[in-house]
């Protein structure tokens, strides 16, 4: 079989559709209507699966944060590790959304403008709430911020992990987004739902993450404490 050269062809389509005025969104819609009578799928390119650190790796750039004695670095770590939460919704975190009594912290405006609340260990509790009375003594609007009462930026806080990295001695740095990936994927292995995951994830819609923090929230909250008092660190 021998076919028309694509130019050609678009020549020859033009001459169908010029009297249709077409802009872009009416040749999309047309394509795509045009896709399915011919039973043509869009290749898809398939997503490589993120590098999730070992237990072995977290402990080791753990124990690299906890021996350099700077707490307010360590609390950033275990922040990250505990919540999953994106490093740019970390440093936007203030001392107002977090809620000690009931062990859970505010994400305002997250990834697509979203909003919800992921929750922190029990255990957790006592040395971040240290954290939030110092850091209320020094009059600071956000729960970390740097030596110039500035919030941490997101480069900041990546050259934060790439440091502690090289200091632990890690064939691989870890980047503060695979902590999001191992406790994810550590919740999901322990036989959580999806749907009690998904509220703390980020990646539902308004709307539906709205439904799912009523339904499942509570639920959720006590089966992550319940799973996170196994938790390695």
């Amino acid at each position: 079989m021998t076919r028309t050269p694509p130019r050609k062809k678009a020549k020859q389509l033009a001459r169908y559709l010029r009297d249709e005025q077409p802009d872009y969104a009416y040749l999309k819609s047309v394509f795509k209507h045009l896709r399915e009578q011919l039973d043509i799928a869009v290749p898809r390119t398939p997503k490589s699966l993120p590098r999730v650190p070992d237990v072995d790796e977290l402990k080791q750039l753990h124990e690299a944060f906890w021996q350099s004695g700077r707490t307010q670095d360590m609390l950033i770590f275990r922040t990250l590790l505990y919540t999953g939460v994106r490093v740019g919704e970390l440093v936007q975190v203030r001392l107002q959304d977090v809620d000690l009594q009931q062990h859970q912290i505010r994400i305002q405006s997250g990834k697509g403008n979203k909003d919800r609340i992921v929750p922190f260990p029990v255990s957790f509790r006592e040395i971040l709430a240290v954290h939030v009375e110092k850091m209320t003594q020094q009059r600071a609007t956000f729960l970390f911020e740097s030596n110039r009462q500035a919030p941490y930026s997101e480069r900041g806080i990546r050259k934060m992990f790439a440091r502690y990295s090289q200091q632990a001695q890690l064939e691989q740095a870890i980047s503060p987004h695979q902590l999001r990936h191992f406790l994810l994927l550590w919740l999901k292995k322990q036989g959580i739902d999806d749907a009690l995951i998904q509220p703390y994830s980020g990646h539902a819609s308004r709307q539906s993450l709205e439904v799912y923090s009523q339904l499942a929230l509570r639920e959720a909250q006590q089966s992550y404490d319940l799973f996170m008092k196994e938790f390695p660190l």
